[in-house]
């Protein structure tokens, strides 16, 4: 098989390694990919714009001109532009909802009315186009509270607020375009307490498999701190989701979405990604869905897949899933991010990254976020710039594995939480 991953992070990285472990993947093209697809075995970068609607004609002539046998398009931002739709209407195999289906994601507002349709459990929550009556509102409401841009954001977009303030100051950055057009419309959600997970789920529109649980740690802060960022680290499976809770989520959530989209006349083709909150009570309740892989939850899962992975995104793109089944290694992975000094705010670039090969010789696995090349060797080019990831037979033994890696890589200003995983871990790294 010749495969196009659509994207240029650690996600990207991730599932190019995956497939070019399986020896039916000859090749993966990745567009534009990073400074780590880049230095991978049978697999190049292609450095076309994913984020341009006139592009996708290019990357349409590519993929038939190479006579390629799945597009994987990673990022949400080109899903929410029509990517998917663009390459099917060349008859190109496409993994990833249209554009349609992407909304679950590019508007929060269009997800709850979604949530709303399908009976879900959710948070209780109002939408606003206008800043005097979103703020009306929050006061007869009061805090704590959550307000989220309705559209993309790169996951800043959500602030839990402690104290109105904070809320007031939310609503005001949105409306005055800290998000760009994401924030012209806002949602106000009821605060829910409890545990969060994500459930990574395929799907074909007909047939769910959800991948193993997992949870990752948003805030930039040790004790989980601090403003949101795309995810500071991650680890699965989450003990939390229990078999009898999974059932639940597949239940209550999973297959009444799929249900809707379906009534609502959408082939949603691809992953189904819902960030929950497990209540105190043990319930479950979806906070949003993602059209996509989850950054960098995907890194702590794929590592224990065991069924080849283009297997079974082939199967989704097609039609096919309820065809395949998906099965697992034993024990628990680990993914830690090393992240630029100053992420989520400003941060330099262009710093020398060493320490990669000596991390992965102690058994890590290093996946490359935001990297470039300089004279061939990698240089800082983002906020999140590794994800160091380690398999152990427990929680414990990942994450020792992991930080044990970690020790071993420098770039200037390299920052990493210590405490991910927290839960899970009988004992901290120091």
């Amino acid at each position: 098989m010749k495969i196009i991953v659509i994207g240029s992070g650690g996600r990207e990285h991730a599932i190019a390694k995956t497939l070019l472990q399986s020896p039916q993947v000859q090749h993966v093209v990745c567009i534009p990919g990073n400074g780590g697809t880049a230095r991978l075995k049978r697999c190049e970068n292609l450095p076309l714009k994913i984020d341009q609607i006139d592009q996708f004609q290019a990357i349409a002539d590519y993929a038939k001109t190479h006579a390629i046998d799945l597009i994987i398009v990673g990022p949400e931002a080109p899903l929410a532009l029509g990517i998917t739709d663009a390459l099917q209407s060349h008859n190109l195999t496409v993994f990833g909802p249209t554009q349609a289906g992407a909304q679950i994601e590019s508007s929060k507002a269009w997800a709850k009315a979604l949530m709303s349709e399908a009976s879900i459990p959710t948070a209780i929550s109002a939408v606003f186009t206008e800043e005097i009556a979103a703020r009306a509102y929050l006061q007869s409401q009061g805090a704590p509270i959550v307000i989220k841009a309705d559209g993309l954001a790169s996951g800043k977009g959500v602030t839990v607020a402690i104290t109105l303030e904070e809320a007031e100051a939310a609503i005001a950055e949105a409306f005055a375009g800290k998000f760009g057009l994401a924030g012209q419309k806002v949602v106000i959600e009821e605060y829910l307490t409890g545990q969060e997970a994500s459930i990574l789920a395929l799907t074909d529109g007909e047939t769910i498999r959800p991948l193993i649980s997992a949870q990752d740690h948003k805030r930039i802060g040790e004790g989980d701190t601090g403003p949101n960022t795309g995810g500071m680290g991650a680890y699965a499976p989450a003990p939390l989701v229990t078999p009898e809770l999974s059932d639940r989520i597949n239940q209550e959530i999973l297959l009444p979405t799929i249900a809707t989209l379906k009534k609502w006349g959408i082939s949603y083709r691809g992953v189904l990604y819902a960030g929950l909150m497990i209540t105190p009570e043990g319930d479950p309740k979806a906070i949003e869905f993602n059209c996509r892989f989850g950054d960098p939850e995907i890194q702590a899962i794929l590592p224990l897949l065991e069924t080849p992975l283009e297997t079974l995104l082939l199967a989704t793109a097609q039609g096919k899933l309820a065809q395949q089944e998906i099965t697992w290694k034993p024990g628990a992975c680990a993914c830690v991010v090393a992240a630029s000094d100053g992420y989520p705010g400003s941060f330099e670039k262009g710093f020398p990254i060493t320490g990669i090969e000596v991390a992965e010789a102690q058994g890590a696995i290093v996946f490359e976020a935001g990297t470039s090349l300089n004279d061939n060797r990698p240089v800082t080019s983002g906020g999140r710039v590794l994800g160091v990831t380690a398999v152990g037979a427990t929680h414990d033994l990942a994450f020792d594995k992991a930080y044990q890696a970690i020790a071993s890589i420098y770039f200037q200003g390299l920052y990493t939480r210590r405490d991910i995983g927290h839960r899970v871990r009988q004992k901290q790294s120091q």
